[in-house]
């Protein structure tokens, strides 16, 4: 009987900077992995669709998470991600990564149907990552079938974490929780903006991009007891969730903003193709990043005299 993946917390997304020229900035994006670790988040998704990941070339891919690796030096879990629309393309990459010390992985593999999933998925168990995390994204539905996921579960050892990305999401977090008896690690997705919801179900860490420090804050606050606390502050991000969560694309551009501003990445550059980000969408972004900007640096003085 397996027991559950040691993993409770904030697992953050990395965006991925861009120089002015359109290239991976390396110094950067180390600076947004240092600054997560002094929050102390408890692991790391790098690359996944935060990140543009189909726009990124393998070697730009592998560069991000051997950076990650090196900097969080075996501290907290490093997931990277196998973001791809062929199966050839996710062995090369889960053979890359593999060979560069990377134990967890994230599987995202397109649904046609049952066979052709666990065919695609039991391919790549076979090169014997250590810690298979599965996406089950559907931004419409209901996505994985739950027998499906169980089903993979069962048979595949290293099955330990499923990151649930789905609407609604709250009924499919005790669903398989419940089929599981918990000892699936459920993880949930995209901007976390059922977090409260997904506490109070039992899922065991959130996956969010960026507001390291006011996410782990929530997470804590829950976790001690000040449940109140964290609901709270959970509802001063709100408004961010309301713009951002828009499109993937208006969430890419936002945070990108915020982290320039700041001073964690040099630019706020995106890769083609990608929505625009217009006047208006700028003059809203400007408010919110003012807001949770104050907001962090509170939480920041708090931690440091206190």
């Amino acid at each position: 009987m397996k027991s559950l993946y040691p993993l409770h917390g904030i697992i953050t997304v990395l965006n991925t900077p861009f120089t002015k020229t359109g290239d991976v900035d390396l110094s950067s994006f180390k600076k947004n992995v240092l600054e997560a670790m002094s929050a102390g988040v408890d692991g790391f998704l790098v690359p996944a669709m935060a990140s543009e990941v189909h726009k990124l070339t393998l070697k730009e891919r592998l560069e991000m998470v051997e950076t990650t690796l090196v900097i969080t030096n075996g501290k907290v879990p490093v997931f990277a991600g196998l973001g791809a629309n062929n199966y050839n393309l996710s062995h090369k990459l889960l053979k890359s990564y593999l060979k560069i010390g990377c134990k967890e992985v994230l599987f995202q593999i397109p649904y046609e149907n049952n066979s052709q999933y666990k065919s695609w998925f039991m391919k790549l168990a076979e090169l014997q990552p250590e810690v298979i995390m599965l996406q089950d994204w559907d931004a419409s539905g209901y996505g994985l079938p739950d027998s499906l996921i169980i089903e993979l579960y069962e048979q595949v050892d290293a099955f330990r974490c499923l990151k649930i990305e789905v609407i609604p999401a709250g009924p499919k977090y005790s669903k398989i929780l419940e089929l599981t008896r918990g000892r699936l690690h459920v993880s949930g997705g995209w901007a976390i903006t059922q977090m409260i919801e997904g506490l109070m179900r039992g899922v065991h860490a959130f996956m969010p991009t960026g507001l390291h420090w006011i996410y782990k804050e929530i997470y804590q606050l829950w976790i001690i007891g000040k449940e109140n606390e964290a609901t709270d502050l959970f509802a001063k991000i709100l408004p961010v969730l309301a713009f951002s969560n828009q499109h993937l694309d208006i969430s890419i551009h936002f945070f990108k903003r915020l982290l320039k501003r700041q001073g964690i990445y040099a630019t706020d550059k995106v890769r083609d193709p990608i929505l625009p980000f217009d006047h208006i969408h700028q003059q809203i972004a400007d408010k919110l990043i003012d807001n949770l900007i104050n907001l962090e640096s509170k939480l920041k003085y708090m931690k440091n005299h206190f």
